[in-house]
């Protein structure tokens, strides 16, 4: 499967799948075109597991971005709380953009297993019919597994936001020096939830990965 051939045919066959009015639509006509459901799998897989990393990114820098503030040593105050309104909004796009693409991980899954669950009735040779039931198996499980570390990195997206939200709303209201130092100890707390969504995150990106190798190694 050329995967630039794929990244160049998507958005035209999106777009005549909107039009069309269903998702359906869209794996049809990915299909008359050579690519098949397991191939648009790998494909959302792949954005899914980079916008997971964009977000983690992007929460990151918020978090230090907060912990310039709080340090505040002097210098324009409002420029350093506008960096941090948004970097913190540039997380919360991010986090918007992973819970679409995990949504569109499901969907695919989803018609590429009921699928294969209904095509195994269409065979003739039982010893055939039995090899691809047990890949079938084997290849919901990887996915399952992936799905799962995904939804565990997603998870942790608002309880990382939720607090550098607070934070910012409550600058917004007392941009001063003494309410800035009094935000200080605010900074560990931030810290521990930004850790457990990175720690979630990478966990995640490494499934997918696993999962996309399996994919392309034809063993599911």
């Amino acid at each position: 499967m050329n995967r630039t051939s794929l990244t160049l045919v998507v958005p035209a066959l999106a777009a005549a799948a909107l039009l069309g009015g269903c998702e359906t639509a869209y794996y049809s006509a990915m299909e008359s075109v050579g690519f098949a459901k397991r191939d648009i799998l790998a494909s959302r897989v792949r954005d899914a597991r980079d916008s997971q990393e964009e977000a983690k990114e992007e929460i990151t820098d918020a978090l230090t971005e907060f912990g310039k503030v709080v340090s505040y040593d002097g210098g324009d105050l409002e420029a350093q709380y506008r960096r941090l309104a948004g970097k913190l909004e540039d997380g919360e796009e991010a986090a918007d953009a992973v819970h679409g693409r995990i949504r569109d991980v499901e969907k695919v899954g989803d018609a590429l297993f009921d699928e294969w669950q209904r095509e195994l009735g269409q065979y003739s040779s039982a010893s055939l019919r039995a090899k691809s039931e047990q890949q079938l198996r084997q290849t919901r499980a990887r996915y399952d597994q992936m799905l799962a570390a995904m939804k565990r990195a997603e998870s942790r997206l608002d309880p990382a936001l939720r607090p550098l939200r607070d934070q910012v709303l409550f600058l917004k209201h007392n941009l001063n020096a003494r309410a800035v130092a009094g935000l200080k100890g605010e900074v560990t707390n931030v810290d521990a939830e930004v850790n457990r969504l990175v720690t979630e995150v990478d966990a995640a990106i490494a499934e997918a990965d696993r999962f996309i190798a399996g994919l392309e190694d034809g063993d599911g």
